[in-house]
């Protein structure tokens, strides 16, 4: 089964094929989300470590290695690779969107500064390319990144990162609103549970981004 009938939900079901995609690589760039420390950080209580099991192991297993040779393709072809995190500008957080303030997990107090807030070293941005700092889940909503692309003369988005039913979901959706292309790369993404990692491709697959694996954007875009 291939990326045109895969990721299906309950409004797709009987719907054609998409048709071929195309990803000029002057038009193309590939946008790497939240990949950050804190996610990373196992807990101290020994049954949260155990119930974030499953993602820390397709993070290291999956995600990281798969996104960074991905990175590295782009880098060789001379396309964009562009990167946004979560920080707050202000060391009390009070720049931050409401949904970053609200109680709960989701409440990310993380200056410019922390180490919380750096990219993981695997995935950190070379010289020369593009980091956009946001307090909103959407790395479109909160930064000039609409503006940047269109400057850039970038159509097509190339989407990864954490977490796919969240800030990655959040920025599939701003992208497409907003008339781009974008592509989502399953295998380079991940949530909480591998559950609502797949409940999430098919929300978005279709309407907001075509979901393809690594492997198939690849072959797509003749990366090596």
């Amino acid at each position: 089964m291939s990326w045109k009938t895969r990721n299906r939900s309950f409004y797709y079901q009987g719907a054609p094929e998409p048709e071929d995609l195309e990803l000029p690589p002057a038009e193309t760039a590939l946008l790497c989300v939240d990949v950050q420390n804190y996610g990373m950080v196992l807990h101290e209580d020994p049954a949260e470590r155990a119930r974030w099991a499953p993602f820390h192991a397709r993070m290291q297993g999956t995600v990281i290695p798969t996104l960074r040779r991905l990175q590295d393709s782009f880098r060789a072809k001379g396309i964009d690779v562009i990167h946004a995190r979560i920080a707050c500008l202000l060391e009390d957080g009070r720049d931050r969107s409401l949904s970053q303030k609200l109680p709960g997990w989701n409440n990310l107090l993380m200056p410019l500064t922390s180490d919380a807030s750096q990219i993981v070293p695997e995935l950190a941005p070379q010289a020369g390319e593009i980091v956009v700092t946001k307090t909103t889940d959407s790395a479109l909503t909160g930064t000039n990144l609409r503006l940047v692309l269109g400057n850039m003369g970038i159509r097509h988005v190339v989407v990864a990162g954490i977490y796919t039913d969240q800030c990655v979901s959040s920025t599939v959706r701003s992208l497409a609103d907003e008339s781009f292309n974008v592509v989502l790369v399953e295998d380079c993404c991940a949530a909480g549970t591998d559950e609502l990692h797949r409940h999430e491709l098919a929300v978005i697959n279709m309407i907001y981004c075509q979901v393809v694996t690594s492997a198939e954007l690849r072959g797509i875009m003749g990366l090596e």
